[in-house]
C-alpha cells in the first residue's frame, strides 16, 4: 500500500493543477497549466470547457509521469472545482454547445428582477445574486435558439465544473455532489434535492440536471480505472483540507477572491448579516455538514491590475516589498468593487473607489492599500459570520496563493485581532479533495487521521493598537459607503 497515492484534480478559475499525496499529505508530484479566460463583453467572462477538459487529461499524465506511476497505483482520484461556473453539453456527442459561463459573469443581471429573494434565500441559503449559476442556465436556454427544447427532452446538460470533469473521465456519468449544487439556487438546502418549485422559478428542465451525491463517495470509475472517490466544490475542498471538523473552524482562501468558511455544525445557520448558508460538506451517507461563507470578489486580482493595469510592479510578489516601503498607507484606501461588492454587502452596482489621496500619497501607500483591502474585507466577513452564527473565530486559517505575502498576513491579523495560521501544505484545496477521495475508499481512516497531519508553516499574532484598529476600520467603512454613493448617484 506504501506505494499507492491520491491524486487530486483541482479545476480552478485560471488555472488546472493535478497533485498527487502520499498517505502522509506529502506531495509527490504537481502539473499545473493556465488556461484563457474569455471577456467578450462588459461583465462577460467565458472559459472554454473543451480546452480545460484537455488540459485536465493532459496535466493527469504529466503529474502521474512525474512520479513515475501508472493508473493502477492510484488508490483514488478527487476533484475540486471553481464553483457556480456553468457548462451546457450535448449528450450525445459530449460537446459543450456554448462557452461556459464564469461565476464572475454579472450579464444575467437582469434575470433577476421580479424574482422572490426571500423564497430563494429560504430554500437555498443564498442571496439572489448573477454569482450562482441558475441564471446562467437560464440565459444559455433564452439566448440559443432551439437549445430549451432540446433540454426539456434531455438532450442538453448542465453542470458545473466537477459534473463535466466526471462526465468525460468516466464516459457518461452525470452526477454532482451536495457542495456544488448548493451553489445553483436549485437545491433545497434542507433536502439535498433539486427543487421543482425553483426549477418552475428559473424555467430550468429537470431532465437536464446532474444527480446530486455526497462529496466524499466512489462515485464512479475512470476509463482508466481510477476510482473518483470525490467531487466538491473548490471552497468547500480548502474546508476540508483545513481539517476545519468542528463547528466555529474557518478557513480563508486568498486567489483570485478571498473566500472565508466557517463550519457552523449539522444544522444550518440563515444569515442576517449578509453571508451565504451553503453546505460544507458530506461523507458518504453521514450528516452534513453545514457552513457560513463570505465571498470577497477581488483579492489576488487586485493586485493583478495592479501590475498589469497600472504597471506599478512587474510581478505580483513586488506589492508586498513596495508596501513595506511605508509604515502606513498614508491615509488612503481602496475599495477594489470591479464587479460590485460581495459579502456582507452584495450591492452588484458599487464600483471601485480611491479614497484619500493626496500629494503626500506615492506608490508605496498604493501597494499598502492593495493589501489592506484584503484585510479589511476579511474584517468585514469575519464580523458578520460571528454575528450570524453565535461563535467567536479564535484563530484563522489561510490558505492560497497570496498567503506567501507575509506582509499581508500580518495585517490581517492585526485587523481581525485573533492568529492566522499557515498550514505546511499551501495547496489545501486540492489535499481536501485528496482526503476527501482517499477516505472513500479507505486510504485513510476516519476524520482523526487526517488531523494527525496538519503541520503550521506559519503563525502571525496582531501588534496593532485596538484605537488604531477601530479608527482605520471606521475609515474603511467610510470609503466603502463612498463605492456605494457611487453606484447609487
Amino acid at each position: 500500500m506504501s506505494d499507492r497515492y491520491v491524486l487530486a484534480v483541482d479545476q480552478g478559475t485560471t488555472s488546472t493543477r493535478c497533485i498527487l499525496f502520499d498517505r502522509r499529505a506529502t506531495v509527490v508530484a504537481i502539473a499545473q497549466g493556465e488556461h484563457p479566460q474569455s471577456f467578450p463583453r462588459p461583465g462577460w467572462v467565458e472559459h472554454d470547457a473543451a480546452r480545460i477538459w484537455r488540459d485536465t487529461q493532459r496535466l493527469i499524465k504529466r503529474a502521474m509521469s512525474a512520479a513515475g506511476i501508472g493508473p493502477d497505483q492510484v488508490a483514488a482520484l478527487g476533484i475540486a472545482n471553481q464553483r457556480e461556473t456553468v457548462v451546457l453539453w450535448d449528450r450525445a456527442t459530449g460537446t459543450p454547445v456554448a462557452p461556459a459561463i464564469v461565476w464572475q459573469d454579472t450579464r444575467t443581471a437582469p434575470l433577476l428582477e421580479g424574482l422572490d429573494g426571500e423564497l430563494i434565500r429560504a430554500r437555498t441559503g443564498l442571496p439572489l445574486a448573477t454569482y450562482f449559476s441558475a441564471t446562467k442556465v437560464r440565459w444559455l436556454l433564452d439566448s440559443i435558439d432551439g437549445l430549451r427544447s432540446r433540454a426539456e427532452h434531455g438532450e442538453v446538460l448542465f453542470g458545473t465544473m466537477d459534473s463535466w470533469l466526471v462526465w468525460n473521465l468516466t464516459g457518461g456519468l452525470h452526477v454532482t455532489d451536495v457542495t456544488n449544487a448548493s451553489r445553483t439556487m436549485l437545491m433545497d438546502l434542507s433536502t439535498l434535492e433539486w427543487d421543482d418549485e425553483l426549477l418552475a422559478t428559473f424555467g430550468i428542465p429537470r431532465a437536464m440536471l446532474p444527480e446530486i451525491r455526497s462529496s466524499s463517495e466512489v462515485l464512479g470509475v475512470t476509463e482508466a480505472g481510477m476510482p473518483i472517490g470525490a467531487a466538491i466544490g473548490d471552497q468547500q475542498a480548502a474546508l476540508f483540507g483545513q481539517t476545519c471538523f468542528a463547528p466555529g473552524d474557518a478557513k480563508c482562501t486568498y486567489g483570485t477572491g478571498g473566500f472565508l468558511l466557517m463550519n457552523t455544525g449539522t444544522e444550518p445557520v440563515r444569515s442576517t448579516h449578509g453571508l451565504i448558508t451553503t453546505v460544507g460538506y458530506r461523507i458518504g451517507s453521514g450528516e452534513v455538514a453545514y457552513a457560513l461563507e463570505g465571498s470577497i470578489a477581488v483579492a489576488g486580482s487586485l493586485v493583478q491590475w495592479v501590475r498589469d493595469g497600472l504597471g506599478l510592479i512587474g510581478t505580483a510578489s513586488e506589492i508586498e516589498t513596495l508596501a513595506a516601503t511605508v509604515r502606513d498607507n498614508g491615509g488612503c484606501y481602496i475599495v477594489p468593487a470591479f464587479s460590485g461588492l460581495f459579502a456582507p454587502y452584495w450591492h452588484g452596482e458599487a464600483r471601485g473607489v480611491i479614497v484619500g489621496l493626496t500629494s503626500y500619497i506615492t506608490k508605496g501607500h498604493l501597494a499598502r492599500a492593495v493589501l489592506e483591502a484584503t484585510g479589511w474585507q476579511t474584517r468585514d466577513v469575519v464580523d458578520a459570520m460571528n454575528a450570524d452564527s453565535g461563535l467567536t473565530l479564535t484563530t484563522l486559517s489561510v490558505d492560497g496563493g497570496m498567503t506567501a505575502d507575509n506582509l499581508l498576513m500580518q495585517l490581517i491579523a492585526n485587523f481581525l485581532d485573533v492568529p492566522v495560521v499557515r498550514p505546511m501544505v499551501a495547496e489545501t484545496v486540492s489535499l481536501g479533495a485528496a482526503y476527501a477521495a482517499g477516505l472513500a475508499v479507505g486510504y485513510w481512516s476516519d476524520l482523526r487521521d487526517l488531523r494527525n497531519n496538519r503541520h503550521s508553516a506559519g503563525r502571525w499574532l496582531s501588534d496593532m493598537d485596538g484605537a488604531r484598529r477601530a479608527a482605520e476600520y471606521a475609515n474603511w467603512k467610510r470609503a466603502v459607503a463612498s463605492a456605494v454613493f457611487y453606484a447609487d448617484r
